[in-house]
């Protein structure tokens, strides 16, 4: 391979954030490192605890100067405690709270925890205007449907994770929030004019870039009014149109995981690489799928358009530029002391909210109601269990759950029902409304967005499903 061969694919594998299976770092992930790759994104089945991760950032930074991401939003989408359920409320319930100083100290503690780990990137937080109760992918990730709120919020948690030099990584450009479709498996469509763009979807991600955001994620959302059927990942007029130009934003642009339905059903993971980089992309995040074959045939691919003229060089020349820009403001990694200061519980226990009143327990029955787990956030424990040693916890499939015999064992004792984004699953709101209807003085706890309500007799309201949200509304229920 000539020098100049040699340059262009190190080139193009400086725009890659590969992904790979284990807590450790496999050898042909260090092998790219050394030659120019763009960096890693980690997920939770690369997290074992808090040390093993520190050696494995260790390993990788041995080998090159990665970009090491993850996505860390607390509440539902958690990496570091995949396993466990994150210390921290996620964006809803600081919405809830509205507190920007809050946010602030939240995003700033889980920015130490990154940090102490290695990681210098965190795809958060979501800047999305959840103005879609039926969205399947946003949600409790949303600090909420009004458009100024989810700004200065946005730039509080901006301010928490760049304070102590972790890069937020605002999402989902030009905004995911009303959708009804998940991105993960089909391209989603706000179909809205420009002017609502504008002062809806546009407004958070505005605010973050005057508040020094150094990194953008784009969505594989199409918005007709500028993108036509195009998902925003692969549009020109997005990201070099609307992004680069109307809002003056110079830093890194991410794309979501380009292993995506939007993506591998339309263009191809290869081709969508391509494309996404002509459009203005810096880093492409290839998402947790993708093997090393297919990196390498991610990088043969972006050589090729080089070669044949599909992409310019200068583009490759760009990416490079703006993520060395990132690299130098990481700085020299220094050692962080994790902020164990208790702030998550805090936020949790403002956000909860209970309507009605709670009884004293006896012998207590507590009915989980099953809810399938975003893609996005991943089969992250949830539930009140760990604070309620002493309840009889079932866990129960809503379209399956024999109503009398349930009754029945609940006879002569308190009743709690559990529930998840109940307004997004009619078999959940059947199951709950049978056991109200029999025992109205059930109490129901929503861990997602408390859109629908049933009549009991106490109904509390956690606003996500972390560990802290559940031990915030155990502590109301047992008050």
């Amino acid at each position: 391979m000539s020098q100049s061969d040699r340059g262009l694919r190190r080139l193009a594998a400086g725009t890659l954030l590969v992904a790979f299976q284990g807590t450790t770092a496999p050898e042909w992930v260090l092998r790219e490192l050394e030659h120019g790759l763009g960096g890693v994104t980690l997920f939770g089945f690369n997290v074992a605890d808090p040390g093993r991760l520190s050696e494995l950032t260790a390993a990788l930074r041995g080998a090159g100067e990665p970009v090491i991401s993850l996505d860390e939003e607390g509440g539902d989408v958690t990496r570091l405690a995949y396993h466990v359920g994150s210390p921290y409320p996620g964006n809803a319930a600081l919405g809830a709270v509205d507190d920007t100083e809050l946010t602030r100290r939240v995003y700033r503690a889980i920015g130490s925890e990154l940090a102490a780990c290695g990681i210098n990137l965190d795809m958060a937080p979501s800047a999305d205007v959840n103005t879609e109760a039926d969205n399947p992918v946003i949600g409790t990730r949303s600090f909420g449907a009004d458009a100024a709120l989810v700004s200065r919020h946005t730039v509080a948690a901006v301010q928490g994770l760049q304070s102590v030099n972790v890069a937020a990584c605002v999402k989902h450009f030009p905004g995911h929030g009303a959708t009804r479709v998940d991105s993960h498996l089909a391209i989603p469509v706000v179909d809205v004019s420009l002017d609502v763009l504008r002062e809806r979807e546009l407004a958070p991600f505005r605010a973050a870039i005057g508040a020094g955001a150094r990194s953008v994620m784009t969505a594989h959302v199409a918005v007709p009014v500028v993108t036509g059927q195009t998902p925003a990942t692969l549009s020109g007029a997005a990201l070099t149109g609307l992004l680069r130009g109307e809002l003056g934003y110079d830093g890194v642009v991410v794309t979501d995981a380009l292993d995506m339905r939007a993506i591998t059903r339309s263009v191809g993971l290869a081709g969508g690489a391509v494309l996404t980089l002509a459009a203005g992309a810096d880093l492409l995040c290839l998402g947790p799928l993708p093997s090393y074959d297919d990196v390498q045939a991610i990088i043969a691919e972006i050589v090729a358009a080089v070669r044949d003229g599909r992409l310019d060089p200068a583009r490759l020349e760009e990416a490079a530029a703006r993520v060395a820009a990132l690299r130098a403001w990481f700085g020299t990694p220094a050692p962080v002391a994790a902020e164990q200061n208790g702030v998550g519980l805090h936020a949790a226990r403002r956000a909860v909210r209970l309507t009605g009143e709670t009884e004293p327990l006896v012998e207590p029955l507590v009915i989980e109601v099953d809810t399938p787990p975003t893609i996005a956030v991943g089969d992250v424990p949830w539930g009140v269990g760990p604070w309620l040693p002493d309840a009889e916890i079932v866990r129960v499939e809503p379209g399956a759950a024999d109503v009398p015999a349930l009754l029945a064992k609940a006879a002569n004792r308190s009743l709690v029902v559990v529930v998840k984004d109940a307004h997004r699953h009619r078999a959940s709101q059947d199951l709950v409304s049978a056991l109200v209807a029999a025992r109205p003085d059930v109490t129901v706890i929503e861990m997602g967005l408390p859109v629908w309500r049933p009549g009991s007799a106490a109904y509390i309201a956690t606003y996500g499903a972390a560990r802290a949200n559940a031990q915030a509304a155990v502590e109301l229920l047992t008050a």
